[in-house]
Formats: C-alpha cells, structure tokens, sequence
C-alpha cells in the first residue's frame, strides 16, 4: 500500500516520536503516543511500534507501566535532530500535543492515593501549583473500595473540591448564603 505522508524512513519515525515526547511534560501511555504520532499519513503502525522499541532498546525512550517517556540521552539527541522533520508535520504534531500535554500537566500536579492502616483505609489527597504543594488532606473511609471512588472523583473535580474547601474555611460561603 503507498504511503501519502512526508514521514517514509524509520528514522523520520523515530525523530517524530522523540520530536512529540519532548513536548510532553509526564510519562504518556501508548495508544496516546500512538494516536500523537500518526499526525502523518505515511506512517505505518507496525514500523511505529518497531520504532519505538527501537528507541526504548538504544536509551533514548524509557517504558515503565506502559507508559513511555523522553530520557536525557533522547531529549539531547531528539533536539540535534528534529529540524530535519518537514515543518507541516512537526507543525501538526506540536498542535496535537498541546492539549494532552495540558492534561499531563494537570495530571501531574494532582495526587490521590490510598493507605491501608490499623484504622482502616486512608484516603490521601493533594495539589500543587507546579512550585509546591497548595493543598492536601487526609481522610479516614471506611474501606478500599469507597477510597478507590473518592481518588476518582477527586481526580476529575480537584480544583473545584479547593476552591469549595477555601470558601468554607474562609468564611466565604457563609457570606453568599446570606
């Protein structure tokens, strides 16, 4: 089948992936990175992932959890390199990784977790603001299955959950009520 995109050569593949792990603020699953970097129509899946395993095997990209990220070795060599990437594509490929690097980075400021103690099971939630820790808290649940819910929703509304928390301590919510 004939290939209609600027990406041809495995090399050209491995300049993209590293091109689109340096955007990438946090380790980033594959059918992420798969997705981000098929930005180009001549692109096969099958020399993607062989690419990829090429750049894990040589150091350049690290693996862990199924998750890939960018090493120091890749970052130095992925910068010498990536001008030789038609401007379009990295053009269509920076595009396309600003939105999951914003959730990466959202991801990686938000921590919720859970402890199993004597007690019961401890519920530890927290944010930072990328500098420091703006936030935590630790709550007793009553078991696992109940912290494993509270990590999620925390997870998706943690910036609400703060600012609500503000507002009582502060006194704030009082006064709207009024």
């Amino acid at each position: 089948m004939p290939r209609y995109g600027f990406i041809r050569e495995k090399l050209d593949i491995k300049i993209l992936i590293l091109f689109i792990l340096r955007r990438l603020p946090a380790p980033v699953d594959a059918a992420t990175l798969c997705d981000l970097v098929n930005c180009d129509d001549g692109i096969d899946y099958f020399d993607y992932t062989e690419c990829l395993e090429d750049l894990v095997r040589t150091g350049h990209v690290s693996e862990s959890d199924e998750s890939y990220v960018i090493t120091d070795k890749g970052r130095k060599n992925g910068e010498y390199v990536e001008s030789s990437l038609p401007y379009s594509v990295r053009i269509k490929a920076e595009k396309s990784a600003v939105p999951v690097a914003e959730r990466l980075s959202r991801m990686a400021m938000i921590t919720a977790r859970h402890e199993n103690t004597e007690s019961g099971c401890m519920l530890v939630v927290g944010m930072s603001d990328g500098k420091g820790e703006i936030f935590s808290s630790r709550l007793l649940v009553p078991d696992e299955e109940q912290a494993k819910k509270m990590e999620k929703k925390f997870r998706l509304g943690a910036e609400k959950i703060y600012t609500e928390v503000i507002k009582l301590i502060s006194g704030e919510q009082e006064q709207q009520d009024q």
